[in-house]
């Protein structure tokens, strides 16, 4: 088995672009999305506040725990060990993901 440094450069590099890439625009929508659920829960208090709806606290927190904790096992999901399952692409878009990530 021989390795072409310059294909595994590539796949390298390429794999790095498109992380950075997907980072950068990952936090920048989990951004907005948490602007919007906090104004949502907002308008929910408010409308429930002027009697116009009712909501079910328990409901929708029990919800938001369980979203957190599935995140807090720290399993990742089936698409990111695919992606991962290549050294040197998986090893390039780690590495600029979490580069996009930082700069979004």
């Amino acid at each position: 088995m021989q390795l072409d440094p310059q294909q595994l450069g590539l796949e390298f590099g390429s794999g790095a672009v498109v992380g950075g890439v997907i980072g950068f625009a990952a936090k920048k929508i989990a951004k907005l999305l948490a602007v919007i659920v906090g104004l949502e829960l907002a308008l929910f208090k408010f409308l429930e506040s002027r009697g116009i709806l009712t909501v079910d606290w328990n409901k929708l927190t029990a919800g938001v725990l369980k979203a957190s904790e599935s995140a807090q096992s720290g399993a990742p999901p089936s698409w990111v060990t695919t992606i991962l399952s290549t050294l040197s692409v998986g090893a390039g878009f780690t590495g600029g993901f979490m580069l996009g990530f930082r700069k979004g």
